[in-house]
């Protein structure tokens, strides 16, 4: 830097008798010295909605929210908040409805919540693994008396039974109505001794050995449906 330094100077002048004087006389002259001084660092004022992290950074690097964020928002951009995922709005203060947009993937209920939402089902279904996706409930079959142990022993004893009482039966229904067969009358109410008394009760015979074939139809239909169950 320049400054001002004083210089003295000598010369000759003339003293009381006419004598000659030696004296001096200060001049000044521009000299320049090194000096060394910190200059202050300049202030910069920030945008509207930004400010600076620190006093000493010179970069206005922090956003500023008027309104404090919710519901997990954080304040990334000038007055307004980055929201998770379910929430919007300037300060993440409204619930996303999931469920007014087909891309929620339920295939047949949705349920809304604060901040999220899940697949409901209608009666007679349940979800599947995915938590979307909707299957009907398929009802747990009641154990079947037969199922276990197989059919009793005495329901097989009867079908025997049965089984070799019907060609007897079917013989001796042949040879009551051998003398009968171009008679066709009707069935009177009581049986009597007379030959069309006694063929009206043999056609009632007839009609319960049908029963009973038609009895052990039905029981050979049900043995063949049981299965045995292993434990």
């Amino acid at each position: 830097e320049s400054h001002v330094q004083p210089v003295y100077q000598p010369y000759l002048t003339s003293c009381q008798g006419h004598r000659l004087c030696s004296t001096y006389r200060t001049i000044y002259r521009v000299a320049y010295r090194q000096a060394d001084r910190q200059q202050p660092q300049p202030v910069l004022p920030c945008c509207p909605g930004w400010s600076k992290a620190s006093s000493h950074a010179l970069s206005c690097n922090r956003a500023l929210c008027w309104e404090p964020c919710q519901n997990g928002g954080s304040c990334t951009f000038a007055g307004r908040c980055a929201c998770p995922p379910g929430w919007t709005g300037r300060a993440c203060q409204t619930d996303v409805d999931e469920c007014a947009s087909p891309s929620h993937g339920c295939s047949q209920l949705c349920a809304n919540t604060a901040g999220s939402y899940h697949c409901t089902c209608w009666d007679g279904f349940s979800l599947a693994a995915d938590d979307k996706t909707c299957q009907p409930v398929v009802p747990v079959p009641e154990p079947d008396t037969f199922s276990r142990a197989g059919p009793p022993s005495e329901m097989k004893e009867e079908m025997q039974d049965l089984k070799s009482r019907l060609p007897f039966s079917l013989q001796k229904l042949q040879l009551v109505l051998a003398p009968f067969h171009n008679l066709m009358p009707s069935a009177p109410e009581d049986v009597g001794t007379d030959p069309i008394s006694r063929l009206s009760h043999s056609l009632q015979q007839l009609d319960r050995i049908d029963s009973l074939s038609e009895q052990i139809s039905f029981l050979e239909e049900r043995l063949e449906t049981c299965k045995c169950l292993e434990k």
